[in-house]
């Protein structure tokens, strides 16, 4: 039972970084679109499908019943907003990204992503590093730095997505809630911000989700694709080893860095082909390090059931 579990763990994560690893091609179809709209509209269609997803499951009573909770507890509600804020930056630089034909970067970002989580967990968490993971920074380092000289700038774009994603998933730590409730919460958030900002569109400029029935059925669409992946992870994360899934997210940005270069022909040089091989590098020692501690705990706590029994 547990080895199919773990399969169907393994499956369900598979599939979200899948689908976070092409889903640069959806927000393509719509690039003509600037990304602020774009992102205020994914956040409110994210949120009407989590509230039908809600209705459907028949978990709308506990999810008013948590949120009275939080409504009284100012650190988890502080942790949901920032969150909230988090993730909203983390999707507005994406969809940017994507759409001025920098898809490269943001795989990157999400390359250095685990090891921005890691950093996050030393500063916040006072979590301490092994010597591999100490290489392993060095060695993403040495990758950023490598494009950072060549081109000329700090590869903001990437370390925006690594650092914003890396302190949603800290600030998440504080928030114990179903994934579809959190989700959900997240999206009540910053909605009535979207919704603002779809006003003051429509006040100046106007909106194309209103004279353009494709590209406004892509953008509710939109909530769909954010959404899912996100209760596909958390439906996987909680059947497979953290190991797994440290292997299993380098899906995602790999894919997209097929696509940036296969399908969209972005320029890959011998420069990147070089800071990419150290980053690369230092996933491999961190995914062996992370790896090598699970083993240790595992042996260690059957040899005190050994000696218990």
């Amino acid at each position: 039972m547990k080895l199919e579990s773990q399969r169907e763990g393994a499956f369900f994560a598979a599939l979200s970084y899948l689908i976070w690893g092409i889903i640069p091609i959806y927000w393509k179809l719509i690039q003509d679109v600037s990304a602020g709209e774009i992102l205020a509209h994914r956040i409110i269609w994210s949120f009407v499908f989590m509230v039908v997803l809600l209705l459907i499951s028949r978990k709308w009573k506990s999810f008013i019943g948590f949120l009275k909770e939080i409504a009284q507890n100012r650190k988890i509600l502080f942790s949901l907003f920032l969150a909230s804020v988090l993730v909203s930056i983390n999707w507005g630089t994406f969809i940017w990204a994507v759409n001025a034909g920098k898809i490269m970067e943001t795989s990157l970002g999400y390359y250095i992503n685990p090891l921005v989580s890691v950093l996050l967990g030393v500063i916040v968490l006072k979590e301490k590093l092994s010597k591999q993971q100490v290489v392993a920074f060095t060695f993403a380092g040495v990758g950023v730095l490598i494009l950072g000289i060549y081109f000329g700038s700090i590869p903001w774009i990437s370390l925006i997505l690594a650092v914003t994603f890396g302190m949603y998933g800290l600030a998440k730590k504080m928030i114990k809630a179903d994934s579809a409730m959190g989700l959900t919460l997240e999206t009540l958030m910053v909605t009535p911000f979207a919704l603002g900002y779809i006003i003051y569109i429509l006040s100046t400029s106007g909106s194309v989700f209103f004279t353009e029935p494709h590209t406004a059925f892509l953008m509710m669409g939109g909530g769909v694709v954010t959404a899912l992946p996100l209760l596909f992870f958390a439906k996987g994360a909680q059947k497979v080893p953290l190991s797994m899934l440290g292997i299993l997210q380098y899906i995602a940005p790999t894919l997209s860095l097929i696509i940036s270069v296969f399908v969209y022909h972005e320029s890959f040089t011998k420069v990147h082909l070089l800071a990419f091989t150290f980053i690369w590098s230092a996933l491999v020692i961190y995914t062996l390090s992370i790896t090598k501690k699970r083993v240790i705990g595992s042996s260690k706590v059957k040899k005190q059931v050994s000696h218990g029994s």
